[in-house]
């Protein structure tokens, strides 16, 4: 397993009290799969993230990494955030914020193959090479996000774990950068780990997809998505296993909603 939580459990302390945000959790994520994270806000998605990134510990229970506990940043796996105008370095250009991927990976490149392959990952990420010249701030986000990804490649990772990475882009560069994704996992076999408020963006890009339920309920549900690959924005989501997963799902995370949610309503 490239990703394993054992009776995982995380608690908050503040002067205020105690509070409960994961409880007994057990998830099990194989290599090369993609695994989405959905639920309704504080239900502990982002902490369970964070909690195999080695950006906390868990107060029960442990989590592994290809088979090793986790206790810092584990080797191999690599975290892409939401906020990529925070996580890319505004004084540095494109160019050099890959390359700061690049020693701090687990690979190890001489200085003559560095260009080339910053070269290469802009290239992955559908980008122009003229782009390594130019400053983050004056990239769309979308373009950002990209930069943001290919960084992350750059360490040569087992593991993407992505937090609503596309959350903060338009429709359309959300899209755009679903099928990105789906292609570069595709290629470099990753093992991908996604949270996400988006349950068509969960179906569409995942394998699996596990509900986290509220108030350190744990694992609400777990489901299959069976839907062939290569996957087609239009042709996917207009397929009836599609709408009948995305039902179920809805189901699942509103359960305990008091007021009837409307049909078309499938963003918690």
């Amino acid at each position: 397993m490239a990703i394993e939580l054992e009776q995982v459990g995380k608690t908050f302390r503040s002067a205020r009290g105690e509070a409960d945000v994961l409880r007994d959790v057990d998830l099990s994520v194989e290599a090369g799969r993609i695994v989405a994270l959905v639920g309704r806000s504080g239900s502990g998605k982002s902490t369970l993230l964070k909690l195999v990134a080695g950006l906390a510990r868990p107060s029960a229970g442990r989590v592994l990494a290809n088979g090793q506990p986790v206790s810092r940043p584990p080797q191999g796996v690599r975290y892409v955030f939401q906020d990529y105008s925070n996580s890319l370095f505004p004084w540095l250009t494109v160019g050099a914020n890959i390359r700061f991927g690049l020693r701090h990976g687990d690979g190890q490149f001489r200085r003559s193959e560095t260009q080339a392959r910053v070269q290469e990952l802009l290239g992955a990420v559908g980008l122009q090479p003229e782009v390594a010249r130019q400053w983050p701030a004056h990239l769309s986000g979308g373009m950002q996000q990209r930069v943001a990804i290919a960084r992350a490649l750059a360490a040569e990772p087992g593991v993407l774990l992505m937090d609503e990475p596309f959350g903060a882009v338009d429709e359309l560069n959300r899209a755009t950068l679903q099928d990105l994704l789906l292609r570069i996992a595709a290629e470099r076999r990753l093992t991908v780990l996604l949270v996400t408020h988006d349950i068509e963006e969960a179906i569409y890009l995942a394998d699996r997809v596990v509900v986290l339920g509220e108030g350190a309920e744990g694992l609400i549900g777990d489901l299959e998505v069976s839907l062939a690959r290569p996957r087609h924005q239009l042709d996917t989501r207009e397929d009836p296993a599609f709408l009948a997963l995305r039902r179920e799902l809805v189901e699942l995370v509103l359960a305990r909603e008091a007021t009837p949610i409307g049909a078309g309503d499938a963003r918690p």
